[in-house]
């Protein structure tokens, strides 16, 4: 798989990841993001890997689901669609153009599309607007009132920063 690949499909992971964690409302923890719904978050997303060399990718998003069933679509800033991942019971399919991988989980699709474990529960939270402490990752959700999520991951190395700005609601 090439870097580019490996990298859209990681940063489209990192916001998949948040659905399968649980099930994907906005609420019942603090400020929900601007612009969310229950079950649904779009944006744009951005992931920094401080690798040698150093590797970046950012792409449109659109999340629906919850950790059951759910489909994350990711797009170019034309408007081509980079990857879909779509995920139900048993079953996880990840499609990059004429690219189709099948997984017998979400779980697995994310290590097989990132090449690294990823807190799902944390990820989960941090875009419920929830903090809750991974050891080797640290989020900032001072700013997810107003639709913007950080979160680093410090060890293992390399280094990753994924940055997601939510839609604003019209």
């Amino acid at each position: 798989m090439t870097i580019a690949r490996r990298l859209a499909l990681a940063a489209g992971t990192a916001a998949l990841l948040a659905t399968l964690a649980g099930c994907a409302s906005v609420g019942g923890g603090a400020a929900a993001p601007a612009g969310s719904a229950a079950g649904h978050w779009s944006g744009r997303m951005s992931l920094r890997v401080d690798s040698a060399p150093p590797q970046s990718f950012s792409a449109f998003f659109d999340l629906q689901g919850n950790a059951n069933a759910g489909q994350l679509q990711l797009t170019s800033p034309i408007g081509s669609t980079l990857g879909v991942a779509r995920w139900s019971p048993g079953q996880a399919t990840l499609q990059s153009g004429s690219d189709i991988r099948q997984f017998d989980s979400a779980e697995m699709m994310i290590e097989a599309a990132t090449g690294a474990a990823i807190p799902l529960d944390a990820l989960f939270g941090w875009l419920d607007g929830r903090q809750q402490n991974v050891p080797g990752w640290r989020a900032d959700l001072s700013q997810i009132s107003t639709g913007r999520l950080q979160a680093l991951r410090e060890s293992p190395a390399p280094a990753a920063d994924l940055r997601i700005v939510f839609e604003q609601a019209q």
